[in-house]
Protein backbone atom coordinates (compact mmCIF):
# COMPACT_ATOMS: atom_id res chain seq x y z
CA UNK A 1 0.00 0.00 0.00
CA UNK A 2 1.60 3.42 -0.98
CA UNK A 3 1.68 6.08 1.66
CA UNK A 4 4.71 8.05 0.84
CA UNK A 5 5.61 9.15 -2.37
CA UNK A 6 9.08 10.40 -3.74
CA UNK A 7 8.90 13.35 -6.16
CA UNK A 8 11.82 13.88 -8.59
CA UNK A 9 11.34 17.77 -9.91
CA UNK A 10 13.67 20.75 -10.77
CA UNK A 11 15.09 23.81 -8.85
CA UNK A 12 14.87 25.96 -12.24
CA UNK A 13 12.57 29.05 -12.25
CA UNK A 14 13.59 29.65 -16.04
CA UNK A 15 11.06 26.92 -16.85
CA UNK A 16 7.99 27.15 -19.02
CA UNK A 17 4.81 28.16 -16.88
CA UNK A 18 3.10 24.55 -17.88
CA UNK A 19 6.24 22.21 -15.96
CA UNK A 20 5.55 24.87 -12.40
CA UNK A 21 1.83 24.20 -12.96
CA UNK A 22 2.25 20.85 -13.34
CA UNK A 23 3.71 20.67 -10.10
CA UNK A 24 1.37 22.29 -7.90
CA UNK A 25 -1.43 20.21 -9.53
CA UNK A 26 0.70 17.21 -8.83
CA UNK A 27 1.40 17.98 -5.08
CA UNK A 28 -2.46 19.17 -4.47
CA UNK A 29 -3.44 15.81 -5.71
CA UNK A 30 -0.85 13.32 -3.71
CA UNK A 31 -2.08 15.96 -0.58
CA UNK A 32 -5.66 15.28 -1.27
CA UNK A 33 -5.54 11.93 -1.95
CA UNK A 34 -3.85 11.73 1.79
CA UNK A 35 -0.46 10.63 0.39
CA UNK A 36 2.88 12.09 2.41
CA UNK A 37 5.40 14.00 -0.37
CA UNK A 38 9.31 12.93 -0.49
CA UNK A 39 11.51 15.68 -2.41
CA UNK A 40 14.43 17.09 -2.80
CA UNK A 41 14.15 20.09 0.10
CA UNK A 42 14.54 23.23 -2.17
CA UNK A 43 11.79 25.83 -2.21
CA UNK A 44 12.87 27.03 -5.85
CA UNK A 45 11.11 26.07 -9.25
CA UNK A 46 8.75 23.23 -9.52
CA UNK A 47 10.33 21.56 -6.28
CA UNK A 48 8.71 24.47 -4.51
CA UNK A 49 5.93 24.56 -6.60
CA UNK A 50 4.97 21.14 -5.28
CA UNK A 51 5.59 21.57 -1.96
CA UNK A 52 3.44 24.37 -1.50
CA UNK A 53 1.00 23.31 -2.93
CA UNK A 54 1.24 19.97 -0.88
CA UNK A 55 1.09 21.68 1.86
CA UNK A 56 -1.57 24.27 1.19
CA UNK A 57 -3.87 21.31 0.59
CA UNK A 58 -3.02 20.00 3.85
CA UNK A 59 -0.35 17.77 3.00
CA UNK A 60 2.55 16.00 5.09
CA UNK A 61 5.85 16.64 2.78
CA UNK A 62 9.38 15.88 3.89
CA UNK A 63 12.57 17.68 2.18
CA UNK A 64 15.62 16.08 2.11
CA UNK A 65 18.65 18.57 1.61
CA UNK A 66 22.58 18.10 0.97
CA UNK A 67 23.65 20.26 3.95
CA UNK A 68 25.92 22.11 1.56
CA UNK A 69 22.82 23.34 -0.25
CA UNK A 70 21.49 24.18 3.01
CA UNK A 71 24.59 26.69 3.66
CA UNK A 72 23.21 28.00 -0.03
CA UNK A 73 19.98 29.35 1.55
CA UNK A 74 18.43 26.65 -0.96
CA UNK A 75 16.38 24.79 1.70
CA UNK A 76 12.59 25.06 2.27
CA UNK A 77 11.34 26.30 5.72
CA UNK A 78 7.99 25.74 5.24
CA UNK A 79 7.89 21.57 5.16
CA UNK A 80 6.57 19.44 7.42
CA UNK A 81 10.22 18.38 8.19
CA UNK A 82 13.69 18.84 6.52
CA UNK A 83 16.34 16.68 6.58
CA UNK A 84 19.85 17.47 6.14
CA UNK A 85 22.06 15.12 5.06
CA UNK A 86 26.08 14.92 4.06
CA UNK A 87 25.32 14.60 0.20
CA UNK A 88 23.76 13.79 -2.86
CA UNK A 89 24.42 10.05 -2.56
CA UNK A 90 22.89 10.08 0.69
CA UNK A 91 20.38 12.25 -0.07
CA UNK A 92 19.07 9.87 -2.98
CA UNK A 93 18.73 6.60 -0.87
CA UNK A 94 17.35 8.59 1.63
CA UNK A 95 14.71 9.70 -0.56
CA UNK A 96 13.84 6.29 -1.82
CA UNK A 97 13.52 4.69 1.52
CA UNK A 98 11.36 7.32 2.90
CA UNK A 99 8.70 6.26 -0.50
CA UNK A 100 6.70 3.50 -1.62
CA UNK A 101 6.47 4.73 -4.78
CA UNK A 102 8.38 7.39 -7.46
CA UNK A 103 7.23 10.13 -9.64
CA UNK A 104 9.43 12.10 -11.81
CA UNK A 105 7.93 15.48 -13.21
CA UNK A 106 9.75 16.88 -15.97
CA UNK A 107 13.45 18.71 -14.66
CA UNK A 108 17.22 18.61 -15.75
CA UNK A 109 19.69 16.41 -15.21
CA UNK A 110 19.86 15.92 -11.39
CA UNK A 111 16.04 14.72 -12.23
CA UNK A 112 17.03 12.49 -15.08
CA UNK A 113 19.68 11.05 -12.90
CA UNK A 114 17.47 10.23 -9.84
CA UNK A 115 14.89 8.70 -11.76
CA UNK A 116 17.45 6.29 -13.81
CA UNK A 117 18.86 5.61 -10.48
CA UNK A 118 15.62 4.64 -8.96
CA UNK A 119 14.91 2.42 -12.06
CA UNK A 120 18.65 0.60 -11.73
CA UNK A 121 17.36 0.29 -8.39
CA UNK A 122 14.10 -1.73 -9.29
CA UNK A 123 16.10 -3.44 -11.61
CA UNK A 124 18.71 -4.47 -9.14
CA UNK A 125 16.00 -5.66 -6.73
CA UNK A 126 17.09 -2.88 -4.16
CA UNK A 127 13.70 -1.07 -5.02
CA UNK A 128 10.41 -2.16 -5.39
CA UNK A 129 7.61 0.58 -5.61
CA UNK A 130 6.33 1.93 -8.71
CA UNK A 131 8.17 4.49 -10.99
CA UNK A 132 5.81 6.78 -12.71
CA UNK A 133 7.20 9.05 -15.37
CA UNK A 134 4.78 12.47 -15.64
CA UNK A 135 5.00 13.35 -19.32
CA UNK A 136 3.80 16.73 -19.31
CA UNK A 137 4.12 18.68 -22.79
CA UNK A 138 5.36 15.40 -23.75
CA UNK A 139 8.56 15.88 -22.09
CA UNK A 140 9.41 12.59 -21.56
CA UNK A 141 8.75 11.04 -25.16
CA UNK A 142 12.49 10.63 -26.01
CA UNK A 143 13.39 9.25 -22.49
CA UNK A 144 10.40 6.85 -22.96
CA UNK A 145 11.40 6.02 -26.60
CA UNK A 146 15.55 5.20 -25.14
CA UNK A 147 14.41 3.43 -22.29
CA UNK A 148 12.57 0.89 -23.99
CA UNK A 149 15.19 0.82 -27.08
CA UNK A 150 17.39 -0.52 -24.46
CA UNK A 151 14.63 -3.49 -24.27
CA UNK A 152 14.11 -3.98 -27.77
CA UNK A 153 17.99 -3.96 -28.30
CA UNK A 154 18.48 -6.88 -25.59
CA UNK A 155 20.21 -4.70 -22.58
CA UNK A 156 17.17 -5.32 -20.23
CA UNK A 157 14.50 -8.42 -20.92
CA UNK A 158 11.13 -7.60 -22.07
CA UNK A 159 9.67 -7.98 -18.65
CA UNK A 160 11.78 -4.71 -17.61
CA UNK A 161 9.23 -2.66 -19.57
CA UNK A 162 6.91 -3.38 -16.55
CA UNK A 163 9.40 -1.09 -14.25
CA UNK A 164 8.30 2.16 -15.30
CA UNK A 165 4.40 3.65 -15.98
CA UNK A 166 3.77 6.95 -17.77
CA UNK A 167 1.08 9.04 -16.46
CA UNK A 168 -0.09 12.12 -18.97
CA UNK A 169 -1.07 14.56 -16.42
CA UNK A 170 -0.39 15.05 -12.70
CA UNK A 171 -4.00 13.91 -11.95
CA UNK A 172 -3.52 10.52 -14.19
CA UNK A 173 -0.86 9.93 -11.69
CA UNK A 174 -2.73 8.16 -8.44
CA UNK A 175 -4.73 6.22 -11.23
CA UNK A 176 -1.17 4.96 -12.24
CA UNK A 177 -0.01 4.32 -8.97
CA UNK A 178 -3.00 2.54 -8.04
CA UNK A 179 -2.60 -0.21 -11.22
CA UNK A 180 1.15 0.17 -11.35
CA UNK A 181 2.35 -3.73 -11.72
CA UNK A 182 3.95 -5.11 -8.97
CA UNK A 183 7.32 -5.91 -8.51
CA UNK A 184 8.80 -8.98 -7.32
CA UNK A 185 11.68 -9.03 -4.07
CA UNK A 186 13.50 -11.76 -5.41
CA UNK A 187 16.57 -10.14 -6.71
CA UNK A 188 17.52 -13.14 -9.06
CA UNK A 189 14.48 -13.18 -10.80
CA UNK A 190 14.01 -9.44 -11.11
CA UNK A 191 9.97 -10.77 -12.11
CA UNK A 192 7.05 -9.11 -12.34
CA UNK A 193 4.78 -10.55 -9.79
CA UNK A 194 1.42 -11.52 -11.39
Amino acid sequence: MIKSVCVYCASSDRTPAVYLDAAARLGRALAEAGLAVVYGGSSLGSMGRMASAALAAGGKVTGVLPRFMDELEWGNRALTELRLVDDMHERKRLMLELSDAVVALPGGCGTLEELFEAITWKRLGLYFGPVVLVNVNGFYDPCIELLNRTVDEGFMNEKHRQMWSVADSPEHVLDVLQHAPSWSRDARNFARVE
